[in-house]
Parts: structure tokens; C-alpha cells; sequence
């Protein structure tokens, strides 16, 4: 009888009619590939419960390191900006003037969105119909303070790590603003000042408090040529890049009298939400509303997505304001959290390993997060307030169970029905996954699992006895523990078995 190998390559492929992805990974949750192994991402660890803190869901962190080397966190939600210290003591640091926003976005791109008359009856509007988006923060540190603006309030804000007094507005910053970002020269990017939607304000360096432009400082300002609206800036490796909705542009320090000089450097690569864009050494990336987007230090392009259908397929439009990624460095991995067409609140998520070059996605409760460095591990912050430890290793996935299915697998030439009867494993430690297949004659034939209903087969050193037929299968793949498992080419014992 024939060894077949079951060997698909990493990632998730998710892109038209299930057979289109024969012989790869097609849906999974809590999985990675490293070495090309298939693995259980990190699991997490209770860290800070913040319930009590926050009236509404936090949409926005930042971790940084003060003068005195002591860790420090922030958050902001549609109603506070909190301070958490090392040790877990949070403080409510809301600026006295805040002007609070919604906790969810007031849109409807579907029946009675719009205008009478426009577009076809039944079909989703593509068009602007945003409302009023969901209130996040811009949060980042100038020095060792911390400088904040809403998009609710559009006032700049700092806070000098003072927690018997809250965060004060910056002395003739521009009000009206939609975000910031602290540039790698120490300037403080104001986006869309004084409510133009295409203004960058920028103070003095080093000095936050001088906004006019003159001979004698660096302030300045600059209207984009865009079409679009500024949504964020990311500060980049000597550069910093401005998203619009619309296009991309990058900003680049030449010192006095023009300062800064914008170049476009993107087209119709426009960010979904003020928080979908990552920044990491190679350049950054960002989820679009159609697609994701890569700036390599050149171009700003559209990525290949092999999981495009799986995400915008299933993706609540009325609420992708509250999209958000994260980098997870020490995996090279890029995440975005958005919400399903089932939830108004961030319960999914993918994301595209940029070393290996592939996708995967799956269900977790997160609305922002931090990258590990200025933490031992990565912090990530589900809906109700509490904040996890991730990436812990030895540490359980919560209620989930890690698990990859694949797509199709031709067991023969794709014409002669093929019985199989064994399957090998190949682990790494014996026990700690089970398996599961599925078999069907024709492509759009109901499925037949093996074993029935919820049961799996548990692997044992020998090879696993097993009993089932089929032109094509599909295989699923589950941790029996929430250990750390790793699972490399599966093989089965096939022999024909004549037509049907």
C-alpha cells in the first residue's frame, strides 16, 4: 500500500470555493508555524483586571519607559485615559475638559444608510456614511511624558507622570485634532488641525509649546494634497508615514526653513481605521478597507492576502473604526482584531507572519495592545478591562482549544476512490494532538467524518488504525492538551478502491 504524505505548506489559504484550496491549511484558531511545525501560539495569563476603571471598552495602549527606568502603561476609551504603574495600580488621569465619545460608531451602510434612490436595492453602500466613528486615543511618550489626544476631544494633551494631577492640555497646541505622533526628531505631529482634514501641525523640537512658525524655531505646518481625510501617523526609521483614508505619504525631516517635506508615496491604500497601522523595521503595514497594505521604504503597495475572503467576508462594516493591530516581534508576526458580522465589538483576528510569508486568523476578544519589550510579554487588553500576559508559554488558551483544518486533499489522481486504513503521526511528544478526517466523493457532496460526530482519533507511537474512503479529505488537527505541541508531516496508508 502507498505512504501518502499529508504534507501542506504553513498558512491559511482562504480565498474562493473550498476546492480552490486543495492541499493547504484552510481554517484554524490559537495556530502558528515555526520551522515549518505547526504550533499553538502562546497561551495568556490574567494581568490587571481594569473593569472597575473604565465605563466603556479601552481603545487605545501604549507602554513606555520613564528617566527613571520604571515601566509605565496607558490607556484611553471613549470616556477616560487611565495610567497603570508596574506594579498594577491604575490612576484616572482624564483631562478635567475631556469631551467624551461614543464607545460604538453610528453607522448604517445598510438598509436606510444614505440617501433614497442611490445605488441598488439589496447591495451594502460603499460610500462615507460614517457618522460618527468610535472614540479612540492617539497615546505616545515625548520623553518620558505622556501626550494624548481623542478624537472625541481634539485637544493635545500631556501628562508628566504625575498621578495627584491629571493630564493638562499643551499650552497653544491646535485643538480639533484627530490624532498624533511623535516623530523620531521630537516633534509632535498635530493631525487634522484646527479640524482641516488634510493639516499637519508640528511644534518646535524639543519644545511642545511653540506651535506658530518663525525664523527663530521649527513649527510649521503643511496641507496634504490628498483627496482623503488623515486617519494616523506611524513613526518610522527616519521617517514618518501619514495615512489618509485614501492614499499613503511619507514625511521626511530636512531641517530649516521648509523642516519637513511630504512625498506621496500611495494610491488608493487607504487605512480602515486610526489604528490599523504597525510600523517594524522593514517598513509598516496596515488592513485597507478591501484589502492590506505593505510600505516597503519605497511604494506603498497592496499585499497578497490568501485569507481576504475569510476576513471581509465576515467583517461588521458598520464598526471597523474599532479595527486595531499590534506587533508581536518576537514571533514577526503583524495582528489586526476586527469585529465579525455576528458582534459590534473586536472578536476576530488575523494576521501575516512577514518572515515566512503567511496568513492566519481566528476567534479572540481584544480591542487594543501593547508589543513585549518595555514588558516581558506582550499585554493585550480583552473588552471588559482585563489585560493579559500573551504568549505565555505553558499557559492555557482561555476556554479555546488550538486547532488547523485543511482544505481538500487529493488521495489519489483525483478520478480513483482511495480506502485508508492507517495514519501515521508525527509529533513532537506523542499524545498532545488528535485527529479527525473528513471525506467526500464529489467536491459539493455532504461531508462524512471519521470518526462520527465530535470523536477524534488519539495517535499512539504505532500507527493509528483508521477506516475510510473517498476521492478527496480533509484533515483537522486538535491539541489534546494545551501544551506546547508540534505537529510536522502527517502520512496515511492508502490503497485504491475502485470508481464511483
Amino acid at each position: 500500500m502507498p505512504l501518502i504524505p499529508l504534507k501542506l505548506p504553513p498558512g491559511i489559504y482562504r480565498v474562493g470555493t473550498d476546492f480552490e484550496g486543495s492541499n493547504r491549511w484552510r481554517d484554524q484558531n490559537l495556530i502558528r508555524w515555526e520551522d515549518q511545525s505547526m504550533r499553538p501560539i502562546g497561551g495568556w495569563s490574567e494581568r490587571d483586571d481594569l473593569s472597575s476603571d473604565f465605563t466603556s471598552s479601552q481603545r487605545a495602549a501604549h507602554v513606555w519607559i520613564d528617566n527613571s527606568g520604571g515601566a509605565n502603561q496607558a490607556y484611553g476609551s471613549a470616556d477616560e485615559l487611565l495610567y497603570v504603574n508596574a506594579s498594577g495600580t491604575s490612576y484616572d488621569i482624564t483631562p478635567a475638559s475631556f469631551t467624551t465619545g461614543d464607545e460604538d460608531a453610528a453607522i448604517n451602510r445598510g438598509f436606510g444608510g444614505g440617501f433614497y434612490g442611490n445605488g441598488y436595492y439589496g447591495t451594502r453602500r460603499l460610500g462615507a456614511n460614517s457618522f460618527q466613528e468610535a472614540a479612540t486615543w492617539s497615546l505616545d511618550n515625548y520623553g518620558e511624558n505622556l501626550v494624548a489626544v481623542s478624537t472625541s476631544d481634539g485637544k493635545l494633551y500631556e501628562w508628566a507622570l504625575d498621578t495627584a494631577v491629571n493630564a493638562v492640555q499643551i499650552t497653544n497646541s491646535p485643538t480639533s485634532c484627530k490624532g498624533l505622533v511623535v516623530t523620531e526628531e521630537r516633534f509632535i505631529f498635530a493631525l487634522q488641525a484646527g479640524g482641516n482634514k488634510r493639516k499637519i501641525s508640528w511644534c518646535d523640537r524639543e519644545d511642545n509649546t511653540v506651535w506658530t512658525a518663525a525664523a527663530t524655531n521649527e513649527a510649521g505646518d503643511q496641507e496634504l494634497q490628498t483627496s482623503g481625510e488623515i486617519m494616523c501617523g506611524v513613526r518610522m526609521r527616519g521617517r514618518t508615514l501619514i495615512l489618509t483614508n485614501v492614499d499613503a505619504h511619507i514625511a521626511t525631516y530636512q531641517g530649516p526653513p521648509y523642516v519637513y517635506g511630504f512625498e506621496r508615496v500611495g494610491t488608493a491604500c487607504g487605512t480602515v481605521s486610526r489604528k490599523s497601522a504597525v510600523a517594524i523595521d522593514q517598513g509598516a503595514f496596515w488592513m485597507g478597507n478591501e484589502g492590506f497594505f505593505v510600505f516597503d521604504g519605497s511604494i506603498a503597495k497592496r499585499m497578497k492576502c490568501d485569507v481576504l475572503d475569510a476576513v471581509f467576508d465576515d467583517i461588521n462594516h458598520n464598526q471597523i473604526s474599532k479595527v486595531f493591530a499590534v506587533h508581536n516581534s518576537e514571533h514577526s508576526e503583524v495582528w489586526w482584531f476586527y469585529p465579525s458580522n455576528s458582534s459590534s465589538e473586536n472578536d476576530r483576528y488575523v494576521y501575516f507572519n512577514y518572515i515566512d510569508n503567511y496568513w492566519g486568523i481566528g476567534q479572540m476578544d481584544r480591542t487594543c495592545g501593547s508589543d513585549k519589550g518595555v514588558f516581558d510579554n506582550p499585554i493585550w487588553v480583552e473588552s471588559t478591562g482585563q489585560t493579559y500576559d500573551q504568549e505565555v508559554i505553558g499557559a492555557s488558551h482561555g476556554t479555546d482549544t488550538p486547532f488547523c483544518e485543511s482544505g481538500p486533499i487529493s488521495l489519489g489522481n483525483g478520478d480513483t476512490i482511495m480506502k485508508v486504513n492507517e495514519v501515521i503521526g508525527d509529533e513532537g511528544t506523542q499524545g498532545q494532538v488528535k485527529l479527525q478526517f473528513k471525506t467526500r466523493f464529489y467536491p459539493n457532496e455532504t461531508e462524512r467524518t471519521y470518526p462520527t460526530g465530535s470523536t477524534y482519533y488519539s495517535l499512539s507511537n504505532a500507527p493509528t488504525s483508521v477506516r475510510f474512503s473517498g476521492r478527496q479529505m480533509r484533515m483537522r488537527v486538535t491539541a489534546d492538551t494545551n501544551q506546547s505541541f508540534r505537529v510536522g508531516t502527517m502520512r496515511v496508508n492508502a490503497q485504491a478502491g475502485g470508481r464511483r
